[in-house]
């Protein structure tokens, strides 16, 4: 639009000057060449009126812009002046409503610190009694018997029965008076006589509590109330070969107890301890042959292996354990003296659990190990392997192992051992049959059990009599 303006000024000068010029000649005769310089002239002088009257223009323009820009830059300034009071005003309230809240949270403090310390006092206190009933009830043996309904309903809804660790070897009060061969012969009239009563320990989830599987422990019945721990009388039954038998007799009534248990409750297991001169007897024919009639339940039935008998395996125990493993068993490996372990090799031979010490997780006894023992449950997580933490005796000792991502546990803390009678294992037995005379899921009815425990019982007694 400027330019258009511009050009139509020109034409108007230029017309003008031309009028000029043309009256001057025509007019007033004046001769062409001075027409034409006056018209000239006049051209120049209207050019030159134009321009200064355009700088004129210009400026006041120019002035009116620089009026406006001095009038916002004051508004600005005013703005940035009463932002600043107000954020000044902010910061004092911040600093009293901080210094406010430090003093009224500090006697708070005080208080959780205090609270902190009454509480840890009083869970060393409750740690200390709890450790007092354990060796109470451990040397009395006052646990009453618990019947196969009560196991039942254990197993459904999640009840603790789970016991104190396993007590050190002694010669106790019922062995008084007989010699090595004396013990032997007691020990082996005791599993002829059925005398070997099986007690049960849970396992329970972290921290829920809720029983996840039991642990079967042997105890060795001597009469008048003399109840002996396995610890105290398996070394001698070692000594007289008569690991094997006993071993089997422990695997019968597992598998009668894993029956009944999953008829209540198909997530409940249990563990049974063997010992690898079981894997390696002239008579473990025979018992694969009675866990084959039941690979059915092979899920729910953990057998389980001290670290130190897994270390000394040779070919012939690694022969028995992969035959277990093709018929679907699982295993665990329990009295762990260190955390020196393989998890790929383990995983790859079976191995599904591992039982490690509280205190030998906390680093409360001294073991060697190549990891730390709060990377323990991680590293065997990762290669399929449940860690459970056993000998657990205090709510404390809990406490600490959840923060090793400990998702199981076993120990006194939770109840002492129930031993299952010899009537309530007949009676799970007969049930099962009754229930499904011929089969459970594919496995062997009772009658079939039974017979089949029988003839490995007489060929493993055959065996020891021929090796004396």
């Amino acid at each position: 639009m400027v330019r258009v303006s511009a050009i139509f000024i020109a034409l108007c000068m230029i017309l003008i000057a031309a009028s000029v010029g043309a009256v001057l000649y025509l007019r007033f005769a004046f001769s062409a060449a001075d027409s034409a310089l006056v018209a000239l002239g006049v051209l120049s002088a209207l050019a030159v009126y134009n321009g200064v009257a355009g700088r004129k223009t210009d400026r006041a323009e120019v002035n009116n812009q620089v009026a406006n820009i001095a009038r916002g830059s004051g508004d600005i300034a005013r703005q940035v002046a009463e932002f600043a009071r107000r954020i000044s005003i902010v910061e004092s309230k911040a600093e009293a409503a901080l210094g406010k809240a430090v003093s009224t949270a500090q006697p708070l403090a005080t208080e959780i610190e205090e609270l902190s310390r009454l509480v840890k006092q009083l869970a060393e206190t409750v740690a200390q009694h709890d450790a007092m009933l354990g060796r109470a009830d451990l040397a009395e043996s006052e646990s009453p018997p618990v019947s196969a309904d009560v196991l039942s309903a254990a197993a459904a809804s999640g009840d603790q029965i789970a016991g104190p660790p396993t007590p050190v070897l002694r010669k106790v009060p019922a062995f008084n008076g007989l010699d090595q061969n004396g013990i032997v012969a007691l020990i082996r009239e005791a599993a002829e006589a059925q005398k070997i009563d099986l007690y049960l320990q849970p396992i329970v989830t972290l921290p829920q509590r809720k029983v996840r599987y039991y642990e079967a422990l042997s105890r060795l019945n001597a009469g008048q109330g003399e109840i002996v721990a396995a610890a105290d009388f398996l070394p001698y039954a070692e000594t007289g070969g008569l690991i094997p038998k006993l071993d089997n007799l422990c695997v019968l009534r597992c598998v009668q107890v894993v029956r009944r248990l999953l008829l209540k409750n198909r997530e409940v297991g249990l563990f049974c301890n063997l010992a690898t001169a079981t894997l390696s007897d002239s008579g473990f024919p025979q018992l694969l042959e009675f866990l084959e009639a039941n690979r059915a339940i092979a899920s729910s039935l953990v057998l389980e292996f001290t670290q130190a008998a897994v270390r000394a395996m040779g070919p012939i125990e690694h022969e028995s354990l992969a035959a277990l493993a093709e018929r679907g068993f699982r295993f665990s490996m329990d009295n762990l003296t260190d955390l020196r372990v393989e998890p790929r090799e383990l995983t790859e031979r079976g191995f599904r659990f591992i039982k490690a010490p509280a205190a030998l997780l906390l680093n409360r006894i001294s073991a060697s190990a190549n990891i730390h023992p709060a990377d323990f449950s991680d590293l065997l997580g990762r290669f399929g392997i449940d860690l459970i933490a056993e000998r657990i005796e205090s709510e404390s000792t809990v406490v600490d192992l959840l923060d090793y991502d400990v998702r199981f546990g076993q120990g006194f803390l939770f109840s002492p051992p129930r031993p299952v009678r010899v009537e309530a294992l007949q009676a799970i037995g007969s049930e099962t049959g009754k229930s499904e005379p011929a089969k459970i899921g594919g496995t062997a009815g009772a009658d079939d059990v039974a017979s089949t425990a029988r003839g490995i019982l007489a060929q493993l007694a055959r065996a020891g009599t021929a090796r004396n």
